[in-house]
């Protein structure tokens, strides 16, 4: 009998090794390391490194670079949850419609960015946006529009590089709806029909409400992402100009492999953690009585 309460422990044992191991135990370092002033001279001789406590958590508060970044990574994150939620749903209401081969071909069309290495994403876009011979320019040129400024510009730069992870995370997003979409019954739509509800009033009141958790999967995972947004502002600009595509991430990639302050950046990455963990927790408590419902 214990033999047989012990059985789904061990089936399940890899998985809670793979997550102390590459979950809770960086968590731990990280920590630890963020209470010294620890550098690149620390990781060859532990004697070099130095107790300091919060102090590096107090510098950070004293940061403004820090604080730039934070905002940064809030507007990414205003314009590319949402964004990225309703792109990605109405693609997905269009494919469910459409049947075909043609349709079946734009499904693999949309998911391909999802596939595709960061790198060569961003250096495509990167001669997209090029302000000498990109084609946007070149187009705008055809109806006389001046030259724009696509990622020289600090303000116009945080949207045209939003604009490229949202096209990018869009293909995955599109992938979860479908699937959600297909696992609903089509007698709800039918019996919608027989009550003279239309296509836009069944998707509406029938089909949205049945998507509900697909909806909030992807918004919790997409809001992760946001938060951790490095890859094309990294890329693209660099975290430029003027730092004004510096994210969180770029910031504390910078202090710690740059500037070889590995203590700073654990502090900073600590908080960045406390950050996500809280919004995470706030919109899992937002979602539950619709759940218990």
């Amino acid at each position: 009998m214990r033999r047989a309460s012990l059985t789904p422990y061990l089936f399940v044992s890899p998985a809670i090794l793979l997550l102390l191991a590459f979950g809770v135990l960086p968590i731990a370092v990280a920590a630890a390391v963020s209470l010294t002033d620890m550098n690149i001279s620390g990781l060859a001789n532990w004697g070099n490194v130095e107790f300091v406590g919060v102090d590096n958590y107090v510098a950070l508060a004293a940061d403004p670079d820090f604080w730039r970044a934070l905002g940064n990574t809030g507007l990414f994150v205003i314009v590319g949850v949402p964004a990225i939620v309703i792109v990605s749903l109405g693609i997905a209401l269009m494919l469910e419609r459409s049947g075909g081969r043609f349709a079946r071909a734009l499904r693999s069309f949309y998911f391909v960015p999802a596939v595709t290495g960061i790198v060569a994403i961003s250096l495509v876009w990167g001669y997209l946006y090029n302000t000498q011979f990109g084609l946007f320019n070149y187009l705008l040129s055809l109806i006389g529009v001046d030259q724009v400024q696509w990622l020289s510009d600090p303000w116009l730069a945080k949207f045209s590089v939003a604009l490229v992870a949202i096209w990018r995370g869009t293909g995955l997003n599109i992938i979860i709806f479908l699937a959600a979409l297909q696992g609903i019954p089509r007698e709800y739509r039918e019996a919608a029909a027989l009550d003279g509800a239309g296509e836009w009033r069944t998707t509406r009141s029938v089909v949205l409400p049945l998507l509900g958790f697909a909806i909030f999967f992807v918004t919790v995972t997409t809001t992760i992402s946001w938060l951790q947004f490095f890859d094309e502002p990294f890329v693209l600009t660099d975290g430029g100009p003027l730092g004004a595509t510096t994210s969180v991430s770029i910031f504390l990639y910078k202090e710690g492999f740059r500037l070889n302050q590995f203590g700073y950046a654990s502090a900073g990455s600590l908080v960045l953690f406390a950050i996500i963990a809280i919004i995470t927790f706030v919109q899992l408590r937002l979602r539950r009585p619709d759940v218990d419902a």
